[in-house]
């Protein structure tokens, strides 16, 4: 479940106390994203035919899972590591949507091809699963189905928030609501560290918000002059929570 961020090691989720080790397939047993996966309510038959569906693949950095308008032959379940989703708009430029990280399922979709691509900020691992095995499979059993449910609405909520980011009017707000949004989505792994780490570069960022380089970079300076925020090499320091969540949601 690590993000590959050199100053961050991430704590590793409990299993379940209840799992017997003995009846679980290794892979399956040492994944430390399992708690937070679509497959975390698997017993130990089923966690064991998932297993055999598909490898655990790593991705180097930039490479690419999916590619938009590709057949979708794969559905990907990460990890380790961070993956970037994006579109290439009509005159080239590349609007990021989100950013996948160890417990996110990618690639589902309802039409017979991607529409979106996805590839690797960092380091990564996902398992890779044939879209029509694992369809048989998740169409045998409704606890899987039901919980990949939970992470489509989980998916809208993203979403429908991105799409107050890229409506915030200032470009103060746009780099709060980012931070705080990243913030909280860490906090699924435990307990986020003083320095919030950001794997992703600064371009990344502007293209998630609808912004310049130039202007990330400038608001970014902007917040540590007021003591907002402290930039430090690959994160920030977020030296008043209370401030950067009242800017990210003031009116």
């Amino acid at each position: 479940m690590r993000i590959m961020h050199p100053s961050w090691r991430q704590p590793t989720p409990r299993l379940l106390p209840s799992e017997p080790a003995g009846d679980y397939p290794r892979r399956c047993l040492e994944c430390e994203a399992r708690p937070l996966g679509i497959c975390a309510g698997l017993d130990a038959p089923e966690l064991s035919a998932l297993e055999k569906l598909g490898p655990e693949t790593h991705f180097a950095r930039k490479d690419t899972l999916f590619s938009e308008d590709d057949r979708a032959r794969h559905v990907f379940n990460l990890t380790q590591g961070v993956a970037r989703l994006y579109k290439l708009l009509p005159d080239g430029r590349r609007q990021i949507v989100g950013f996948g990280l160890p417990g996110d399922f990618l690639g589902a979709t309802c039409s017979d091809r991607y529409g979106l691509s996805a590839d690797a900020v960092t380091p990564m691992m996902a398992c890779r699963f044939s879209r029509e095995s694992f369809q048989r499979f998740v169409d045998a059993r409704p606890g899987i189905l039901r919980r990949m449910n939970a992470f489509e609405v989980r998916e809208l909520d993203l979403a429908r928030n991105h799409m107050l980011l890229l409506a915030s009017h200032s470009a103060e707000q746009k780099i709060a609501m980012f931070l705080i949004g990243w913030r909280d989505r860490l906090v699924r792994f435990g307990e986020v560290p003083e320095i919030l780490p950001l794997p992703m570069r600064r371009r990344d960022i502007a293209d998630f918000l609808g912004m310049t380089i130039e202007t990330v970079s400038r608001t970014l300076r902007r917040l540590e002059r007021k003591k907002i925020i402290a930039n430090v090499p690959r994160g920030v320091r977020l030296l008043s929570p209370v401030r950067i969540e009242d800017l990210a949601w003031a009116r």
